[in-house]
C-alpha cells in the first residue's frame, strides 16, 4: 500500500475514534468526524505531493 493510501486510512481511523466519543450527542458530529478525517489525510497528501 502506499504511503498516501496509510495516510487517509490513519486520519479516518483517528476521524472514527472521534466520532464515537461524539456518538451519544448527535449522530451528525459522527459524520462529520468521519468527513473531518477523510479531508485531513488528503490535505496532508497533497502537501507532501507538493514538496516532491
Amino acid at each position: 500500500m502506499a504511503k498516501s493510501g496509510l495516510i487517509v486510512g490513519a486520519t479516518t481511523l483517528i476521524g472514527l475514534g472521534v466520532g464515537f466519543i461524539l456518538l451519544p450527542k448527535s449522530g451528525l458530529y459522527f459524520v462529520a468526524s468521519l468527513f473531518i478525517g477523510i479531508g485531513v489525510g488528503l490535505l496532508i497528501e497533497y502537501i507532501l505531493t507538493l514538496k516532491k
